[in-house]
C-alpha cells in the first residue's frame, strides 16, 4: 500500500525536479507534475478505500488515460466502486488506446453491457475476448462459464448444453434458468437446493419462496416458513420469514424476479462477491457487489455484505454510509444496521455509547421477533449486564419448544449468565438440562466442567466431561485450555503443559491462556519462562484488572506449593 508518507516524497520529488520528470517520462510532452501528483493521490485514496476521493483525483489526471494501463484499471475500479457503472462502460468504449483495456474486469463490463442491451452478436465477441483471461484464476473461469451459459439461455430461450465442472454452482444455475424458462422442473430444482447437504444453499430459500409466491403457492410458502429456525437462520431467510408472517408477499416479489435477466445476473454477481469476501479480497468483493447492485437496485439488502466488507477492513466510515440504506421497514436488516453500528462504536473503544445506542434504537421496533430479543440478550451478556440478559433469555424460552435444540441453546446461554453472577445452582440446573437435550455438545460440557473446576467441585467428573468435549471438538482452543487446566488442578503438570501449549499456539494473545501457561511452567520449576508469560499478560489490553493484580502478586511471590505437586 502506498502510504501518505510516500505520497509526500513523490510530490516533493516532482516539485524539485519538474524538468527531469518531464524529459525522462514516456508520457506526452504536455503532461505535468500536478497530474502525476493527482494520480499518486488517487492511488493513495484508492488503497485507503476512499473511493470518492480516489475517483476525484483520477479524473483530474485523465491525460494518463490512453497511455498508462495501471491508471486506466484504477479508474475503472474507482468508477464501479463509486456505483458509476454506466460511466465505466463509456470510458472503456471510447478509450482510444484499446490495449489499455486488456484486463479481465474491463472485458467483463463490456460483456455485461452487451447482454444488458440484448446485443447478442456483440456478446459472442466479448465472450471470446473474456475467455482469454480464464487462466488467471478459478473465479475468472467461473464468471466466464456462467455468463456464457446465461447469455445462451437469454438469446435462445433454452438451457445451454455447455459442460462445466463447477458442481455446486450448476445446481443454483439450473434452478434459476428453469425458473426463467417456466420449466415444470423448477420446483424440483429448488427442492434439491433446499434439501442438499453438498453445500450451504440456505440463502436460496428466499428465491424458492419468491418463486412459490409468484406461482400463488402460499400454502407451501407458509409451510416452509414454519420450518425456518427463528434463532440461527441467516439474515435474508429470517427477513423472508418476517415478511411471510406479516403476509407481506409483495415485498418478496418486488425485489427479485427470475423472469428478469438483470435480476438473474445480479444474483450471480452477488455470489461472486461473496466468494471474494470469503477470501478477504474485499475490494474485489465490493467491485462485483456494485455490479450486482447496478443490475438490480431493488435488492438493496444485499449491500449488507458491503457494510460487512468495510467493517472487516476497518473502514468504519464507509461501513456506516452503507448502513444508512437500511430502514425500519425491513426490521431484520434494520436490526442488522443497529448491531453493526454498535460493533463499530465498540471497536472505537466506546462500549457505553454502543449499548446506549442499541437500547435507544431497540425501542423503535414494534413487536420485536425472538431473534431480535435473542441478539439483545447476547449484547447484554457481552456487556456484563447479566440480569438483563437472563430476563430476555427467559422471555424467549417461554415462546420456544422445550424439546428443541433452540431451547437447549437458550439454557446454555442463560446458564452462562447465571454463572457469571454467582448463581451457581441455577447455572448448573440450566446446563445439566441442556445436556439432557444435547448430551454430546462440547461447548456445554466444557462450560459446566470448567465452572466445576473453578469451584473445586466434582473434579473427577469434570475431567471426564472435558475429555469427552475434547474428543468431540479437539481443535477448539477454549476446550484445550480447559483440559490443560483440569490436569493442572489435579497435579498432572506434564499433561497440562502439553495441552496448554497447544491452546497457546491457537490463541497466543489470550490473557487467560498465557496466565494458565505461566502457572503450569512455574509448577514445573521453569520459573523464568513462567514469569515471561505472566508479564506478557500485563501488556494485553483485554486483560481484566483482577487478573492483572493477581499476576503482579505472582511475579513477586510466585505460586505456593500444594499437595498435588508432582516430583519432576
Amino acid at each position: 500500500m502506498i502510504t501518505n508518507y510516500l505520497k509526500i516524497i513523490l510530490i516533493i520529488f516532482l516539485s524539485v525536479f519538474p524538468i527531469e520528470a518531464k524529459t525522462k517520462s514516456t508520457y506526452s510532452n504536455d503532461f505535468n507534475s500536478k497530474q502525476l501528483s493527482n494520480y499518486f493521490s488517487g492511488i493513495v485514496a484508492h488503497n485507503n478505500q476512499n473511493n470518492e476521493k480516489a475517483l476525484k483525483y483520477l479524473k483530474s489526471s485523465k491525460q494518463l488515460l490512453n497511455e498508462h494501463e495501471e491508471y486506466f484499471k484504477r479508474l475503472i475500479f474507482s468508477l464501479v466502486l463509486n456505483q458509476n457503472v454506466d460511466r465505466a462502460f463509456q470510458e472503456i468504449k471510447f478509450l482510444k488506446n484499446k490495449n489499455q483495456s486488456e484486463f479481465f474486469e474491463a472485458q467483463l463490463l463490456l460483456l455485461i453491457d452487451s447482454i444488458n442491451k440484448k446485443k447478442f452478436n456483440k456478446t459472442k465477441l466479448h465472450l471470446k475476448k473474456l475467455s482469454e483471461f480464464t487462466e488467471e484464476g478459478t473465479f475468472e473461469k467461473v464468471i466466464y462459464e456462467t455468463l456464457r451459459d446465461y447469455s445462451y439461455t437469454f438469446e435462445n430461450k433454452k438451457i445451454s448444453t455447455f459442460k462445466s465442472n463447477f458442481g455446486n454452482l450448476i445446481a443454483i444455475k439450473n434452478a434459476f434458468q428453469s425458473c426463467y424458462l417456466n420449466d415444470p422442473k423448477t420446483l424440483d430444482y429448488f427442492n434439491k437446493l433446499e434439501n442438499s447437504d453438498a453445500a450451504d444453499y440456505s440463502r436460496y430459500l428466499f428465491f424458492y419462496v419468491n418463486y412459490l409466491v409468484h406461482e400463488k403457492r402460499l400454502d407451501l410458502v407458509k409451510e416452509i416458513s414454519s420450518e425456518i429456525n427463528e434463532l440461527s437462520s441467516n439474515l435474508i431467510v429470517l427477513q423472508t420469514k418476517a415478511w411471510i408472517e406479516k403476509s407481506n408477499f409483495k415485498e418478496i416479489e418486488k425485489i427479485f424476479s427470475c423472469k428478469n435477466e438483470n435480476d438473474l445476473l445480479a444474483e450471480f454477481f452477488y455470489l461472486v462477491s461473496n466468494l471474494y469476501s470469503s477470501q478477504d479480497e474485499f475490494e474485489k468483493s465490493n467491485f462485483y457487489l456494485n455490479i450486482s447492485y447496478f443490475l438490480n437496485k431493488k435488492f438493496k439488502i444485499n449491500l449488507s455484505l458491503m457494510a460487512d466488507n468495510y467493517f472487516l477492513n476497518e473502514n468504519y466510515e464507509q461501513s456506516l454510509k452503507v448502513l444508512e440504506m437500511f430502514n425500519l421497514k425491513d426490521d431484520l436488516y434494520y436490526w442488522f444496521k443497529i448491531k453493526q453500528k454498535a460493533k463499530i462504536f465498540t471497536e472505537q473503544k466506546d462500549k457505553e455509547k454502543a449499548l446506549k445506542f442499541v437500547e435507544s434504537k431497540f425501542k423503535k421496533i414494534k413487536n420485536p421477533s425472538n431473534k431480535i430479543l435473542f441478539d439483545l440478550a447476547a449484547i447484554y451478556k457481552n456487556s456484563k449486564n447479566y440480569d438483563k440478559s437472563i430476563d430476555l433469555y427467559t422471555s424467549v424460552m417461554s415462546m420456544t419448544d422445550k424439546s428443541s435444540l433452540n431451547y437447549a441453546d437458550l439454557l446454555y446461554r442463560r446458564g452462562g449468565s447465571y454463572e457469571r453472577i454467582g448463581e451457581y445452582k441455577k447455572s448448573d440446573n440450566d446446563l445439566l438440562l441442556a445436556l439432557k437435550l444435547i448430551p454430546n455438545n462440547s461447548y456445554v460440557l466444557n462450560y459446566l466442567a470448567y465452572s466445576w473446576l473453578e469451584r473445586d467441585k466434582n473434579i473427577n467428573k469434570a475431567i471426564l466431561m472435558l475429555e469427552k468435549a475434547y474428543n468431540e471438538n479437539d481443535n477448539d482452543p477454549y476446550i484445550i485450555d480447559s483440559v490443560g487446566w483440569a490436569y493442572y488442578l489435579t497435579g498432572r503438570y506434564v499433561d497440562a503443559e502439553k495441552y496448554m501449549r497447544r491452546a497457546l499456539e491457537l490463541m497466543p494473545n489470550d490473557p487467560i491462556v498465557n496466565d494458565h501457561y505461566g502457572d503450569i511452567l512455574w509448577k514445573m520449576n521453569r520459573k523464568i519462562q513462567a514469569q515471561y508469560f505472566w508479564k506478557s499478560v500485563l501488556r494485553m489490553s483485554d486483560a481484566e484488572k483482577e487478573m492483572i493484580d493477581k499476576i503482579k502478586e505472582k511475579l513477586i511471590k510466585g505460586l505456593p506449593k500444594n499437595n498435588n505437586d508432582e516430583s519432576l
